[in-house]
């Protein structure tokens, strides 16, 4: 965990969207938490993460999602050195769509 991050204004955040429950809800906090840009750019990031973790390349990548190589080489850094973030959204959404 990243100590930079925590604190209580953080920690109250996250239990807001741990308390979120369908997809619709995450949909109309995001609408008003984000400016459409951010929220593009958050997806753009976990869509390059899903596809860095099914071995694509990074041509392959920009190809499919836009992002520049710079952003595919931060998110790979991040899934190579990070705090598992990624992986554990990742596992956990992989297992979610097998159920």
């Amino acid at each position: 965990m990243n100590s930079k991050l925590k604190n209580e204004q953080t920690d109250a955040f996250f239990r807001a969207v741990l308390a979120l429950r369908t997809s619709e809800e995450c949909y109309d906090f995001f609408e008003d938490l984000c400016t459409v840009s951010e929220l593009q750019a958050m997806t753009q990031r976990f869509h390059v993460a899903r596809l860095l973790s099914e071995g694509k390349t990074y041509q392959e990548i920009s190809a499919e999602t836009g992002a520049s190589t710079a952003t595919i080489s931060r998110i790979n850094k991040c899934l190579e050195y990070g705090s598992d973030g990624y992986k554990t959204a990742l596992e956990r959404l992989d297992h979610a769509d097998n159920d």
